[in-house]
């Protein structure tokens, strides 16, 4: 893709922006004009109290209500825009701003009003839609327990049904069943969408969502019992709390219904049977949540890399030689090394994230089979997490680039830092997240998902044919397929080739096929040898991670690689190669050790691999300022005093 020369034709940073922003550019305009005029929330975040803080965040979370681009994904009937990818577009922009308001907006609008509109049916939009999309109430999402996180099927809370009252009470039966770290919960949220476990007549139905007022005129509804969950690490403005309920009662319309209904006689209804299979459904419509913190993770390594490049591009240090200003920093080649394959990784999962979003817009505004939906799910597992992981990498790699100023909360980096790390786990944990990857690769999306806990993954692939598996991903033949990109044959050692996308991918496919047939051969040996299946998984827990992650990080490069060929030829497409090329070595080096241990890689071809990553390293440095430009974050929204009149 890159050139073979060191000075790279100028390119447009605008069009280049133009390229990053995709069919949605006016919606991100719209964005970034509203963060320029509320920017003030950064210093108030520094500066002001928790409480008043809290307020404030409120406040903006209101005006932007008022300009309509938190309802884009909401139905035009209600006031909002019809459009799933616009909304999403204009989550990932907000996050180049306060991320207590981005997460505060998140609470309400995704997962909140997420809940209402995916889980709940006409009477309940027409209920609620129109009051939440303008913020005139405000609603929480209470799903996590203090004992329950990722294991969602195992909630404690309850919701029995009374026959003769045709209501619904819910009820938390022990401590550990209190619904903990609720957003929007400690002082604002009137309304709560609450996870409970269905009860009729004695007999359990699963996990089910109500709307269960919280607050009356301000004070805890009858039942509830509301307390604050304190200071955190960071996100000071979202006002997390904990909710409990002492037999609250809601009415049978409280439900919602869309998957799943109780008749006045009690009778439960649904027309999905399996229990399984309809509770995996019904959070199987709430993924956007999850798009858009991958988004957002990108849009805080975006800002990270904006500061850190433009002041290492004016910062100067040490002479190298007696008649020479002191060098800048962004020359120095560690310097390279340290924040420009960041900067290749984040255009490469920004084209990933672009995939993600158009394909969560298709199957929400279009319609599609289950197994299409459950593809989805794990590509968006597996996106969200390497996203996350990479924005708390970022962030802390260009906190040590900018030195002791790096430090100083007025730079950004120390709310950054802070405000994304539960990025991590918000929206599922990371590894968890990878371990559905995993179940899609090993089952090819063809059991339930149910099966996602380990017992069932394994008790499925036990009963698989191992070499099915290995056809299935072409294991076989992907040896062959390398071996022909390389001019030597059996030669691996060639330099030639390093630069061909056909060779990038062909070594992340050989990497996720060997990986995941290697679980699967683990898996089957446990399951023979007699060990149970908890032990199988745990033993062999780390490949399924590995494995997951060599599949997600394919998926990825082929992303960007797709991306690039479809630009017109130009000074931008040209740039934009260099960003997919360093990533892409970056990768193949950073692996270098799986590749040498699995004879895909000599230790010639490794130093020739390193020695072209610090030769696209110095071909980017001339166009890194521009490149970060692209990105569109507004001079305002980087606030960094290091960049003295450049974020004015």
């Amino acid at each position: 893709m890159a050139d073979d020369g060191y000075r790279q034709p100028a390119f447009d940073a605008q069009v280049l922006q133009r390229i990053l922003d995709g069919r949605y550019a006016a919606v991100r305009d719209l964005v970034r004009d509203n963060l320029v005029e509320h920017a003030q929330v950064l210093d108030d975040a520094d500066m002001m109290p928790r409480e008043e803080f809290r307020e404030r965040v409120r406040e903006i979370v209101g005006l932007i209500a008022a300009t309509g681009q938190a309802g884009y994904g909401f139905p035009e009937k209600y006031g909002g825009g019809g459009d799933i990818g616009a909304s999403v577009a204009a989550f990932e922009t907000l996050g180049f701003g306060d991320l207590s308001v981005l997460v505060k907006v998140g609470v309400q609008f995704g997962l909140f009003g997420g809940a209402v509109l995916q889980l709940g049916t006409e009477s309940h939009h027409d209920a609620y839609l129109e009051d939440l999309i303008s913020g005139r109430v405000l609603g929480c999402f209470a799903m996590t327990e203090t004992g329950h996180g990722s294991d969602v099927q195992s909630l404690e809370t309850t919701a029995t049904f009374d026959a003769a009252t045709d209501e619904f009470v819910l009820h938390t039966p022990t401590e550990s069943g209190r619904k903990d770290y609720i957003g929007n919960a400690a002082r604002h949220a009137e309304l709560a969408v609450v996870f409970a476990q269905l009860e009729i007549a004695e007999e359990s139905h699963g996990v089910h969502a109500f709307v269960v007022p919280i607050r009356r005129d301000g004070q805890p509804a009858p039942g509830v019992t509301i307390s604050d969950c304190g200071d955190k690490l960071g996100l000071q403005g979202v006002d997390n709390g904990r909710l409990s309920f002492d037999r609250v009662r809601v009415p049978r319309t409280a439900l919602l219904n869309r998957f799943a209904d109780v008749t006045a006689a009690g009778r439960y209804e649904s027309e999905i049977e399996n229990s399984n299979r309809r509770f995996f459904t019904m959070l199987g419509t709430l993924i956007q949540g999850r798009v858009c913190v991958g988004g957002a993770g990108l849009s805080a390594a975006k800002v990270a890399l904006a500061i850190a490049i433009r002041y290492a591009d004016t910062r100067r240090q040490f002479r190298t030689a007696e008649d020479q200003p002191e060098q800048l920093l962004l020359d120095y080649g560690i310097h390279q090394r340290r924040l420009l394959p960041l900067l290749a990784r984040t255009y490469v999962l920004h084209c990933a994230q672009e995939v993600v979003a158009g394909r969560l817009h298709d199957v929400f505004t279009d319609g599609a089979d289950e197994r299409t939906r459950r593809a989805l799910e794990s590509r968006a597992a597996g996106t969200k997490a390497l996203a996350t992981w990479h924005a708390t990498w970022t962030i802390q790699e260009c906190r040590e680039a900018c030195g002791g100023a790096g430090y100083l909360s007025v730079n950004r980096f120390a709310a950054l830092k802070a405000d994304t790390d539960v990025f991590t786990t918000f929206e599922g944990d990371n590894h968890v997240l990878l371990q559905l990857v995993a179940k899609g690769l090993l089952t090819d999306y063809s059991s339930d998902f149910s099966d996602l806990d380990q017992l069932g993954m394994v008790r499925f692939v036990a009963g698989l044919a191992v070499d099915g598996v290995l056809e299935r991903l072409n294991a076989h033949k992907l040896l062959e397929r390398v071996r022909d990109l390389l001019p030597g044959g059996d030669e691996w050692d060639q330099e030639a080739g390093l630069l061909d996308s056909n060779y990038q991918l062909a070594m992340l496919e050989f990497r996720e096929s060997h990986s995941v047939a290697g679980v699967a051969r683990r898996l089957k040996r446990g399951i023979d040898l007699g060990m149970e299946p908890g032990e199988v998984f745990s033993r062999v827990q780390d490949h399924v991670i590995f494995a997951a992650r060599a599949h997600v990080e394919r998926l990825v490069l082929m992303a960007a690689v797709e991306k690039f060929q479809a630009l017109p030829d130009g000074a931008e497409k040209v740039a934009f190669g260099l960003m997919v090329d360093l990533h892409a070595l970056t990768e193949i080096e950073r692996d270098r050790a799986w590749f040498m241990e699995h004879g895909r890689l000599t230790t010639q071809r490794s130093k020739a691999i390193s020695r072209e990553v610090n030769d696209l390293c110095r071909k980017v440095r001339p166009l890194a300022v521009d490149l970060v430009a692209a990105f569109g974050v507004p001079d305002a929204m980087l606030r960094a005093e290091i960049l003295g009149e450049q974020a004015s």
